[in-house]
């Protein structure tokens, strides 16, 4: 069973992985021996994520870029190959939100969260997924989905949207990457306590979530440490693709 789990000799890329959770992933993912590359716009909080893995006896390296251009993927695929010499996993996990009621959304507040939570995951997907199949070796794409992608949350119209499109996403591309060995894949996270969401958790809404979460507490961000790197294994998960992996402490399973 540890061979299952045994990530070395892959090389894996997380954007978003200077964030809470995405931080946790890539730890997960560098704890299971892979090397990974930490991709974001802050540097800083970049470095200190790869210097804990470091700590950890890992090996990683921080990369700075901004997951909505394009040009800034490929450079970053650049890095990472002259780094790691391949691609074996990418992990999409940006994310931003808003609490911003739907008839006071402004056009720019949509059109950054959208950029932010789902033409990130196409375009990494592009430039990730394709050099994955140039490999010819298969991988692993893991996108970052969350539970208001279905059934919707109240006041989080354009974030809860945006996850929609980024299971939608997931399930066509399994779809279309399977014949050449490319699994994709999305976690569904409940709520753990991530900078995004932090702002829009009034204690009204905390005891509505309670109210629907069976296990009656919030998720902390090593609970998602063991899906990742089930889903990066080639060897645990290699029949799985286009799941939609819920890790939400039951909030799923709810219906009133």
């Amino acid at each position: 069973m540890k061979c299952m789990f045994n990530l070395q000799n892959t090389v894996s890329v997380v954007i978003g992985g200077n964030g809470v959770l995405g931080s946790a992933m890539a730890s997960a993912l560098a704890e299971a021996g892979s090397r990974v590359a930490i991709v974001g716009r802050d540097m800083d909080k970049a470095r200190t994520v790869c210097e804990h893995i470091e700590g950890l006896g890992g090996t990683a390296i921080a990369i700075q870029a901004d997951a909505t251009k394009q040009g800034d993927l490929e450079a970053v695929l650049a890095r990472v190959l002259e780094w790691g010499g391949r691609v074996d996993t990418l992990v999409n996990a940006s994310g931003t939100n808003s609490a911003t009621p739907f008839f006071e959304i402004p056009m720019e507040e949509w059109d950054r969260i959208i950029d932010v939570n789902l033409k990130s995951v196409v375009l990494a997907c592009q430039v990730f997924g394709k050099q994955m199949i140039e490999q010819g070796e298969g991988g692993s794409i893991i996108n970052i989905s969350s539970v208001s992608s279905g059934p919707p949350l109240s006041r989080v119209f354009t974030y809860s949207v945006s996850k929609a499109g980024v299971n939608s996403v997931t399930q066509f591309l399994a779809r279309e990457f399977a014949p050449n060995k490319v699994r994709v894949n999305a976690i569904i996270p409940g709520f753990f306590p991530a900078e995004q969401n932090r702002a829009i958790l009034s204690p009204d809404r905390i005891d509505s979530i309670m109210r629907h979460t069976p296990m009656n507490r919030f998720g902390e961000p090593e609970e998602l440490k063991g899906t990742v790197v089930y889903l990066a294994s080639a060897k645990a998960s290699s029949f799985v693709t286009g799941a939609l992996l819920r890790v939400d402490g039951g909030f799923g399973a709810m219906t009133i």
